[in-house]
């Protein structure tokens, strides 16, 4: 039985959790609300557990699982979140795996063995992983104790982060028997935390709401006349502050040009996104952990599941489109306790481009009819359309932009009219030029086997080569030597004009419902609540940076904390004029509220 594991007959006591905690993770004790969370999970009962950044959500279960007997699965979305964690909880000797799509197929067997043999307390996974292949009959089949879902907000169509697949972790619960189930978050209003709890099909849940005020914390906006305004005031507020600090940027370009400029302004800066790969990423990582930068430089890519307690200050270069974003990543200040500060730099073209990014990602009905009706235009007799978003951009009326066209297409993808399909290398657009007559007098002699190559080509696609068509390589018979043997024949023919081809990458597979002109499955009602979901949410990130009012307050109101009060005390607009930032000063007062405590 692994160390701290009770038999089955008890739940555990929180003396046994203390312990743990003590010994396995070097905390004297648990958080008032951290252990009201611990006692509704050793008690048996599924529990939503809504704590704020910095709370410490994860130990609400990662303690039980080590005090209880038996398989803890944790859904998480990120694999850097789930690699993060799984090597923090690695170095403190718990027994820990994460199965994602970096890994092999040995290495996925490699740790569902170890589960199954009682080597494992905590198994993460990401939703779709969890749904893949037979990834569920095995986790059946080895039992599962405890069920944990982090950042269960993106269960909710009224999250700010919303994603179809958590929205199938109710029926990849179903299927494990309804294990006990905990669902954890930071940013959920009283909207979304019903929502989570009515799709996870939560039993009598205990309901652990912390509050949300992070009283350590200093919350200002800095109105900035022109953009290039707030890059003089985010390298005079890094002067200005002590200690390490992260500056949130909107896009990877934004992210590079940031990082260059503050290390001109002679401080260590680097940057992080998710455009680098992982190496490059670790490395921007490693150096802000180990303070060999002071600065690090991100996208929301960068925070979840990186536990850098003494963070002074956090600058959003631009507004983020959510309070639930802001509140999250501004909770990255202060993690130890001690006074931060947190500032976001406004200006009022930062709404024109949420606006722009909200546009894109929720396309109206004629644009996902339009897609729909030109995919199925484009699809073969295996209802296979061989077509990027770019490309099928191209044969649409209007010429609609590229990444309206993937909005469209994530949404008929969502709602089951097609699948995307992956790329494959044997996967070939080709077209017949040349004439049967031409074919037969030239190609004969030491060219046999490039005719028979055409002849296979013509009858696996039933004449369709003629007029152009997709093909699968590998799919021929096995005489001649797959997409390694085929791809030089096709090289030759085509240089004499023979055939005419190209790799046709990835496409998609049109459901078989989509014979029926008239089918498409797609929920338009639900497509507009959660445009303008989206839009409300954007208006009150929007009122946050102009409001007159308490910031705090504002924060607290929005999720619900009935502890709100009017005024603070600890943010721009209730320090007065000489806690405001309206030039491009930055009063030295604050310059003592952004160091640690000693």
């Amino acid at each position: 039985m692994p160390p701290y594991a009770l038999p089955d007959r008890s739940l555990g006591a929180l003396s046994d959790a203390r312990r743990v905690l003590r010994e396995q993770f070097g905390y004297p004790d648990f958080r008032p609300p951290q252990i009201r969370a611990v006692q509704a999970v050793l008690s048996g009962r599924d529990a939503l557990v809504v704590l704020p950044t910095g709370g410490g959500k994860s130990l609400c279960y990662q303690v039980p699982a080590l005090v209880r007997a038996g398989l803890t699965i944790v859904i998480s979305p990120l694999i850097s979140l789930m690699k993060d964690q799984v090597e923090t909880l690695r170095r403190k000797g718990v027994a820990s795996a994460y199965i994602n799509s970096t890994l092999s197929r040995s290495d996925v067997a490699d740790r569902l063995a170890e589960a199954r043999e009682g080597r494992l307390k905590l198994l993460y996974l990401s939703p779709e992983r969890a749904e893949a292949g037979r990834m569920v009959q095995q986790l059946s089949r080895i039992g599962v104790a405890l069920f944990a879902v982090d950042e269960a907000h993106c269960i909710s169509e009224w999250g700010h982060d919303f994603r179809p697949s958590y929205r199938r972790i109710a029926q990849v619960r179903e299927q494990l028997g309804n294990p006990q189930t905990v669902a954890l978050t930071a940013t959920a209003t009283p909207s979304v935390r019903e929502d989570i709890m009515r799709q996870l099909t939560l039993s009598d849940p205990a309901i652990v709401v912390a509050g949300f005020d992070r009283t350590n914390l200093t919350y200002h906006v800095v109105p900035a006349r022109t953009p290039p305004d707030k890059d003089r005031l985010a390298i005079q507020w890094l002067h200005e502050a002590s200690g390490p600090a992260v500056v949130y940027a909107p896009t990877r370009k934004a992210v590079e040009r940031l990082a260059s400029l503050l290390v001109r302004g002679r401080i260590k800066a680097t940057a992080y996104h998710a455009g680098l790969d992982a190496t490059l990423r670790q490395r921007a990582q490693d150096a802000f952990m180990e303070e060999r930068a002071r600065v690090i430089v991100a996208t929301s890519a960068f925070g979840m599941g990186i536990d850098k307690p003494d963070v002074r200050l956090v600058v959003h270069h631009a507004m983020p489109g959510a309070i639930e974003s802001y509140y999250q990543e501004a909770g990255r200040a202060g993690r130890d306790g001690n006074p931060s500060t947190c500032v976001l730099l406004h200006h009022h073209t930062d709404r024109s481009t949420h606006d722009f990014f909200l546009d894109s990602a929720n396309p109206a009905r004629r644009l996902v009819e339009d897609a729909w009706s030109a995919l199925r235009r484009a699809a073969d007799g295996t209802r296979f359309v061989a077509a990027s978003a770019e490309g099928l951009a191209r044969s649409m009326a209007g010429c609609p932009g590229e990444r309206q066209v993937a909005a469209a297409l994530r949404v008929l993808i969502g709602s089951g009219a097609c699948t995307a399909a992956p790329t494959l290398p044997g996967r070939v657009w080709i077209r017949l030029l040349a004439s049967p007559a031409r074919i037969g007098r030239e190609l004969q002699g030491s060219r046999d086997h490039d005719r028979e190559v055409l002849r296979s080509l013509w009858r696996a696609t039933r004449g369709g080569l003629a007029t152009g068509v997709t093909v699968d390589l590998e799919g021929l018979p096995p005489g001649f030597g797959g997409t390694t043997g085929l791809v030089p024949v096709l090289e030759r023919l085509e240089a004499q004009q023979f055939v005419t081809w190209n790799r046709s990458g990835a496409g998609f597979h049109l459901a078989a419902a989509a014979v029926d002109p008239s089918w498409l499955p797609v929920d338009w009602s639900a497509l507009e609540r959660r445009r303008r979901t989206e839009t409300a949410r954007l208006d009150a990130m929007q009122h946050y940076a102009q409001t007159r009012h308490c910031r705090r307050a504002y924060i607290l109101r929005y999720f619900g904390d009935p502890d709100a009060r009017e005024h603070c005390g600890a943010c721009d607009r209730c320090l007065g004029p000489a806690g405001s930032v309206r030039a491009l000063r930055t009063p030295r007062a604050l310059r003592s509220r952004s160091r640690p405590r000693s």
